[in-house]
C-alpha cells in the first residue's frame, strides 16, 4: 500500500501556510521564505524572504508581496 495522499492545490496551500516554500516566478526569480498568506488570485505574503537569482542570493527582505500573476509555482522548502 502506498503511503501518499492525493491531495487538491488548495489542501496543499493551507498546509503550507505558515512554513517555508519557494516561490518561483515566471521570469526565474526564486523566493524563499515563510508563507504568510495568499488569496484566490494567488497573491502571496511571505516573510523572512530571500530574494534568488540563478541560485544566487540577491536580497533579503523581511516581508515581501508578490502578485499571483507572476507565480510561477509554489513549493515546499526542503531543509537545509
Amino acid at each position: 500500500m502506498s503511503s501518499t495522499t492525493k491531495r487538491s492545490p488548495s489542501e496543499f496551500l493551507k498546509q503550507v501556510l505558515g512554513r517555508p516554500v519557494v516561490v518561483k516566478l515566471n521570469s526565474g526569480v526564486d523566493y524563499r521564505g515563510v508563507l504568510a498568506s495568499l488569496d484566490g488570485f494567488m497573491n502571496i505574503v511571505m516573510e523572512q524572504t530571500e530574494e534568488y537569482l540563478d541560485g544566487q542570493l540577491q536580497n533579503m527582505y523581511g516581508e515581501c508581496f508578490i502578485r499571483g500573476n507572476n507565480v510561477l509555482y509554489i513549493s515546499t522548502q526542503k531543509a537545509s
